[in-house]
């Protein structure tokens, strides 16, 4: 293809790149970069035949003038990033000097709003997109098995949890788990323990989220691996059956390393998401046990006192966890590319 060409083909694209990602981008790290002008007070003295009193007020014309004449507000540089409400770098030094073992610096961290927002969200992202994979892929090599007529039936319902809204899908979950739903209730029942309750207990919470997670992600790496399925080499296949290559074996050395790409694209777009886990904790009302990035940049702008450039600061270190989480699987994929070019 011409340059010229080319350029007139990627310039509809470039031009939306830049207007709905780059610029967006470029506006939050200019706001994480300020902070609001604090009001101007003004002492008034206000004074009677027995007493003065003193009163203080905000200056409403020399605020309003402070924030017309500097917009963005405060210029704070890099504060905001190293404060307490985010790096932290006093705190966490501090906890370091101070430590008695591992357990107890993690344990510190843990009291800090970031770190505790930060651990959720590794152990999410890192826990519920292998299991994803692996239970899409379970659930494409039993569907590509089941008999034609039945198919139909049985990849409609392994769709269901990805059809429904996942807000909807996490409400459901979480009444089905409190302690007079059906899944709470059978709990309380094996256990042998009516008081048990998964909304009480951290751990259960955690366990509930991640298994939301997977369950409604699942159907969409179903998709894919169906689809790729559909592609796979008869002819190697066969041959395999005729040296006498088990089932597993199959699976092993044929069928999952010609899903290898769609694997790949897979973790990506889970990386991705759950990375930025939202809605679950929202659904669960799970705030109190666990606190993710983007609940946190929920929490800063919600509330009478918005706070955006710490919200902003929290975004901009979520893009460069989720660029930090990708680089290892695009460099891998560059490498796979350039060697087959």
């Amino acid at each position: 293809m011409k340059h010229r060409t080319f350029f007139w083909f990627f310039l509809p694209t470039g031009l939306a790149m830049l207007l709905f990602i780059a610029l967006p981008i470029v506006s939050v790290v200019t706001q994480s970069l300020f902070t609001p002008h604090e009001a101007v007070l003004v002492t008034v003295e206000t004074c009677t035949p027995f007493k003065c009193t003193q009163e203080t007020t905000i200056d409403q014309d020399a605020t309003a003038a402070i924030r017309e004449a500097e917009p963005l507000g405060r210029f704070v540089g890099l504060s905001i990033y190293f404060d307490r409400g985010h790096l932290a770098i006093a705190e966490v030094s501090e906890a370091w000097q101070t430590r008695a073992s591992f357990g107890d610096f993690f344990n510190k961290l843990n009291n800090l709003p970031f770190y505790r927002a930060m651990g959720f969200t590794l152990a999410f992202t890192f826990i519920v997109t292998p299991l994803v994979i692996l239970m899409g892929l379970v659930i494409a090599l039993a569907v590509n098995t089941v008999h034609a007529r039945l198919k139909g039936v049985v990849i409609f319902f392994s769709l269901l949890p990805f059809v429904i809204t996942p807000l909807i899908g996490a409400l459901v979950l979480f009444w089905m788990i409190d302690s007079r739903g059906i899944l709470g209730t059978a709990l309380q029942w094996m256990a042998g323990d009516p008081s048990l309750s998964l909304k009480a207990s951290t751990g259960l919470m955690w366990i509930s989220l991640m298994i939301y997670g997977v369950w409604h992600a699942a159907p969409f790496a179903f998709v894919i691996f169906y689809a790729g399925l559909q592609t796979l080499p008869m002819d190697q296949i066969e041959a395999a059956q005729i040296d006498g290559a088990s089932r597993f074996q199959r699976l092993r050395y044929v069928i999952v390393p010609h899903l290898m790409p769609l694997v790949t694209f897979v973790a990506l777009i889970q990386l991705m998401d759950n990375f930025r886990v939202f809605e679950p904790i929202v659904g669960f009302n799970a705030s109190a046990h666990a606190s993710s990035l983007s609940w946190a940049i929920f929490n800063d702008l919600g509330g009478e006192t918005q706070q955006l450039s710490s919200a902003a600061a929290t975004s901009v270190i979520t893009i460069i966890g989720v660029a930090i989480l990708l680089s290892p699987v695009l460099v891998r994929t560059w490498r796979d590319y350039k060697g087959k070019v």
